[in-house]
């Protein structure tokens, strides 16, 4: 059970910094498209670094949640009883997003604000498995504290 706490709350970080990294890289390049040079432009990396980063944070993050997802599957008896249902589509769909992502920019050479919005979906759905599950048990179903 150890590995797979550890296992997930990498990859949320990971996820986390790489929404933190989207957020920049679509303000970059909006700036950018708008040729404004302003100070955040102006200290960040240029924009292709921004964008492999991005990417190796989304990479290293979808390893961390599948080998999550695997370790927790082994946990699990029966998925509605131990109240898990809500965590484990939201943590498959943002997994998919996140998939889906990737296979675009290899295949279609998603970038820049396309890859910042994708990033941003995936991530906000990562969210919903972890704070929307606290939110239904807790405070619509009345369940432990």
């Amino acid at each position: 059970m150890l590995s797979h706490i550890a296992l997930s709350v990498t990859a949320y970080s990971l996820f986390t910094l790489a929404a933190i990294q989207a957020t920049l890289l679509y303000f970059q390049n909006r700036q950018l498209k708008r040729n404004y040079n302003s100070l955040l432009v102006r200290n960040l990396p240029p924009l292709q670094t921004m964008e492999s980063l991005l990417f190796e944070m989304v990479w290293a993050g979808v390893v961390m949640l599948i080998l999550a997802i695997a370790t927790g599957a082994l946990f699990v008896q029966d998925l509605f009883a131990q109240d898990l249902a809500h965590k484990t589509v939201f943590s498959m769909l943002s997994l998919l997003v996140f998939v889906a992502l990737l296979i675009g920019r290899y295949t279609r050479g998603w970038r820049g604000l396309t890859a910042s919005r994708w990033t941003l979906a995936g991530c906000a759905l990562l969210m919903l498995a972890f704070y929307g599950s606290k939110f239904v048990l807790e405070l619509l179903f009345q369940k432990g504290a």
